[in-house]
């Protein structure tokens, strides 16, 4: 399985667990809000909790040192969702940073063909 994928598995399952075997223990997460960063642990913390789910994760494009994915990011605060593209670079094996950016969604969006 690739590492995104497994990524995108343990994410969605809420698996803290696989996601600390997934995440580099150097592992740094720069959103595309907030202006600030986030370590390992910040991340395993946040992870589970269904602040945040997905729908119609894709890797665009994955090789032993980078990946890049998409995917429609639906926030439990009743935020807009997001398009979300992600940057991940890979260490050992794992992630060791990833970095996003997204674009706002209206109410009314629909990914194509959920018709």
């Amino acid at each position: 399985m690739s590492i995104i994928a497994a990524y995108n598995d343990a994410w969605d399952n809420g698996d803290v667990n696989a996601l600390a075997e997934i995440l580099h223990d150097e592992f740094v997460f720069n959103p595309h809000v907030g202006g600030f960063t986030m370590g390992k642990s910040d991340a395993l913390e946040f992870a589970g909790t269904g602040a945040v789910t997905s729908e119609g994760n894709r890797i665009l494009f994955e090789n032993g040192e980078v990946g890049v994915s998409h995917s429609v990011v639906h926030f439990a605060n009743g935020s807009a969702s997001e398009a979300v593209l992600s940057f991940m670079q890979f260490k050992d094996g794992k992630i060791v940073s990833m970095e996003t950016g997204a674009t706002p969604l209206s109410d009314d969006y629909r990914v194509v063909g959920s018709d």
